[in-house]
């Protein structure tokens, strides 16, 4: 399961622990900045050789060999030393968000903290408000970071599940003890989250099929006469319920469905067993409801919708990506080329702006290079057309990131906020809608700046916001990397009610996250998303026409 962030958070956690021991400066920022940079690689390293390894200027000489163990046993020796001489307790310490080594030092070595429980209970006395670097505010945030980090525990994105269950479905197609299966749970509802990958199989010999995964990093930890729970890779929880042909159709939509939609449907009236879930749906005089719909909502008031939602065959352009003009690994070119070897009809730019300096963000001659660029490319690609966009900081006062001359020189701008994060919902509404009323924002980038399991992001007022969306003519985005997802789905339909615009932005920063759409798509069929209301389902014409509005809205 080792992609490019495992290894990085491994050489990222190594880093904080040589420094926690008073190791080189340099060589502690060298190694942040490394596992920093190889989350952006488009290669995967643990398909790498040492040689090969050697090559990727990421890492050099001195930190290839240490990447190379790491593929291939999950550690190396010298964190294995470090992890010796730190106590556990301090150890988990070190991943709390916002706890760098100095403080994690200062809280093991004068203040005797070794484990999370001894800091929950100190936050919860004062104790750490009169230790140097401490406050009431930093403690209230590390009792918010832990309370985040205990929530997230065994729960993963849908988007990591994803290769186990590819895996898991090959291995099960293949098994002559399997007669049907069936993925269910919020793995079939396309959720966010997943907390574990549930699978429905019918089979007159589970423990055999769970001989077979043995041998492919599967682990069984316990079992009964209709669950066998394995581990997968010993982090991620896979359960196999056992099925009937006759009792399939009710097992699925059980182990499918969140149980609000049971109840919604009124399931635990019905009796009898069943084959399959349109039986049972016709039963109760319903329509056959997507398994991604099943969530107990208002999915029985927009059944007219489900044949109507958003594919990824809809989309006809994506916007909001980097180049390598900021952050981004790949050139302009590139990422324009792959765009419509994809099948698109444009490419929405959207480089780093100025303050954005840990991005490399565009100063204005920059921006000017950029748009030559983008001139050329555009005459070379016809009719594919590149847009010229940019991705403005939202400044502290709400304002945007360049002078009104230069922001009315792009075809289309998204205004996101990346600094000061740390706001309470008045600071950030006003914030956001100061932004969103400028009128040269045509799109409001991930609106809460979440990072699913890892930040919770900015509290907004989400009707407030949305509402003045709506109102100033700005489209929403559905940012699709994985990790994002925002704006969530539940509000969605909200802003689609109202006459919202949402855009299902990759935020790409490679050539192949251009496909991260795919996860956004998933998510806003979820809320009931159509082509009519999604931004980049315009073809390039209707695209431009809209931005063409727009532009004259500022006259």
């Amino acid at each position: 399961m080792l992609d490019n962030r495992d290894i990085s958070e491994i050489l990222s956690h190594y880093a904080k622990l040589y420094e926690l021991h008073d190791g080189n400066p340099f060589k502690v920022k060298a190694t942040s900045a490394a596992a920093f940079n190889i989350k952006k690689l488009g290669e995967r390293l643990a398909d790498m050789s040492l040689e090969q390894l050697m090559q990727v200027p990421q890492l050099g000489k001195s930190l290839a060999p240490k990447v190379y163990d790491i593929i291939q046993t999950g550690t190396f020796a010298d964190l294995d030393k470090l992890l010796e001489i730190t106590p556990k307790g301090v150890q988990d310490i070190l991943r709390i968000k916002g706890l760098g080594p100095k403080k994690v030092e200062l809280l093991w070595k004068t203040a005797g903290i070794t484990s999370i429980p001894e800091l929950l209970d100190a936050c919860r006395e004062n104790r750490l408000v009169e230790a140097k670097g401490f406050g009431y505010k930093t403690q209230a945030q590390i009792l918010s970071d832990i309370e985040f980090k205990f929530s997230s525990e065994g729960k993963f994105h849908w988007a990591r599940v994803q290769p186990v269950a590819v895996l898991l479905e090959k291995l099960l197609k293949e098994s002559s003890d399997v007669g049907q299966y069936e993925f269910a749970g919020d793995y079939r509802r396309l959720n966010e989250i997943v907390e574990s990958l549930d699978v429905l199989v019918v089979s007159d010999n589970l423990q055999a099929v769970c001989d077979e995964l043995s041998a492919s990093g599967f682990e069984l930890l316990d079992c009964d006469d209709s669950k066998y729970i394995l581990k997968y890779a010993e982090v991620m929880t896979v359960n196999l319920y056992s099925s009937s042909y006759g009792r399939w159709g009710n097992d699925l939509l059980e182990k499918t469905a969140a149980p609000e939609h049971l109840a919604l449907i009124n399931y635990p009236s019905l009796g009898g067993d069943f084959e399959d879930e349109e039986s049972i749906y016709k039963s109760l005089n319903l329509p056959y409801v997507l398994p991604e719909l099943r969530e107990g909502l208002n999915e029985l008031d927009r059944l007219d919708k489900q044949d109507k939602l958003i594919t990824f065959k809809d989309l006809k352009g994506v916007l909001h990506n980097h180049s390598t003009y900021s952050d981004g690994l790949h050139t302009l070119e590139e990422m324009a080329r792959h765009s419509k070897d994809m099948g698109l009809e444009y490419l929405g730019i959207c480089d780093h702006s100025q303050t954005a300096f840990y991005a490399n963000g565009l100063k204005p001659e920059r921006v000017i290079e950029q748009m030559k660029e983008i001139d050329a490319l555009n005459a070379k690609m016809t009719p594919f057309r590149i847009f010229k966009g940019i991705e403005s900081d939202i400044l502290n006062d709400g304002s945007l990131d360049y002078a009104p001359d230069m922001l009315g020189m792009f075809d289309f701008i998204v205004a996101s906020i990346h600094s000061n994060l740390g706001m309470d919902m008045e600071k950030a509404n006003t914030r956001l809608k100061t932004a969103i009323e400028n009128p040269f924002t045509c799109i409001l980038g991930h609106p809460t700046g979440r990072q699913l399991l890892m930040r919770s992001g900015y509290p907004i007022d989400h009707r407030y916001i949305i509402d003045a969306c709506i109102a100033n003519g700005v489209a929403i985005e559905l940012n699709s990397h994985p990790y994002r997802l925002d704006l969530d789905w539940r509000w969605i339909d909200y802003a689609l009610e109202k006459g919202g615009w949402i855009s299902i932005n990759p935020d790409a920063h490679q050539k192949d996250a251009l496909a991260d759409m795919k996860y956004g798509v998933n998510v806003a069929r979820k809320g009931f998303l159509t082509p009519s209301q999604c931004l980049n389902a315009k073809t390039r014409d209707e695209f431009s026409a809209w931005l063409e509005a727009k532009r004259r809205s500022r006259v």
